[in-house]
């Protein structure tokens, strides 16, 4: 604002000023001013100052140029095309006393922008998450068992079917009743160790019961899959993997695409399972009354990286309660034959 005053402070102009429109038109100086325009006779003497914020041109680009004081459109000023460099003096100045000025609407406006943003941002961020933590909360107990199910029999595609001979069949349940869990599948191959699965199944590797002589190294592993499935949903771990999509149309119809099912499939057999902090794992087992000993030795033969899973072992020198009798035990490390 100073620097465009500074530019303009020395202009005069002669211009035709009217007080009311029964007045004769008179010939005047106007004469600018710090923020004001000044309009004087030939003696110099001040007939009026106007505001520069508030004058108001009548005609814009339409000459002579003619000025009043806003609020009054019977006082006016009359300024010939000849008096260019006043007009644009005036021009600049008010143009300069407005950027100086506060502007509440545009304030308003990008208040307003503001919020807007941040709602915007609040549902991209928030909405995708609490939509995801909606549908795991609401899916019934046999739509999960129905999407457990339909993986298992992908996954079957790639491992081979689930060996499931009917003598094994009691040995099996009473290995899920004894370790907490729904079901458990033998597979013999594809998972890598073991595997939790929407529906509350657990997988196994063939291996984990035909190379251990003790049951409590398979019942340690499915003990971990209980813990990791308290630290995320299996069906929760499913969403994060596929997007938000999966989950928006698993609300709205109640399905899962082939698409959905293989995307997850191939991520989680070819991924080792998430470690587990170890008093999270010896929680659980301590829950269930199983040693923790037998699956961290399975986990690392030399103990180094389980220590504490072997050393806070919760059934340690306690009487506990037989994984599974020695003749069920067997048909179990015999399930998938030969």
């Amino acid at each position: 604002m100073k620097t465009a005053l500074k530019q303009y402070q020395r202009i005069e102009a002669t211009g035709l000023w009217r007080p009311s429109p029964d007045v004769q038109r008179r010939e005047v100086v106007v004469s600018i001013g710090e923020a004001t325009l000044t309009i004087s006779d030939f003696n110099e003497q001040a007939l009026t100052h106007w505001s520069l914020a508030a004058l108001v041109r009548q005609n814009p680009g339409v000459f002579p140029a003619l000025f009043n004081p806003d609020g009054d459109p019977d006082e006016t000023l009359e300024l010939e095309e000849t008096e260019t460099t006043m007009i644009e003096a005036i021009d600049r100045l008010q143009r300069a006393i407005d950027r100086a000025r506060p502007h509440p609407g545009r304030l308003r406006w990008f208040s307003v922008a503001g919020v807007v943003a941040a709602v915007a941002a609040l549902l991209l961020l928030w909405m995708p998450s609490a939509l995801q933590n909606h549908v795991v909360s609401v899916v019934p107990d046999i739509k999960r068992e129905d999407i457990g199910n339909t993986i298992l029999q992908r996954i079957e595609r790639v491992s081979g079917r689930a060996c499931t001979p009917e003598d094994a069949q009691a040995a099996l349940d009473q290995l899920a009743a004894r370790t907490g869990v729904r079901k458990i599948v033998i597979l013999p191959a594809g998972v890598q160790t073991s595997l939790s699965l929407p529906g509350g199944i657990v997988m196994l590797n063939r291996a984990l019961v035909e190379d251990h002589e003790d049951p409590s190294v398979a019942a340690g592993y499915i003990i971990a899959e209980r813990a990791r499935t308290q630290a995320q949903d299996p069906l929760d771990d499913l969403l994060d993997r596929t997007g938000v999509t999966t989950a928006f149309r698993l609300l709205t119809t109640g399905e899962l695409t082939p698409a959905n099912i293989d995307a997850y499939t191939e991520q989680v057999l070819s991924e080792p399972r998430p470690n587990l902090p170890e008093d999270d794992l010896l929680e659980v087992f301590a829950q269930a009354a199983l040693p923790s000993t037998p699956y961290a030795y399975a986990v690392d033969v030399t103990g180094e990286t389980v220590l504490g899973l072997i050393e806070a072992d919760p059934m340690a020198g306690r009487p506990m309660q037989q994984v599974l009798p020695d003749r069920d035990w067997v048909r179990l490390q015999n399930i998938c034959g030969e």
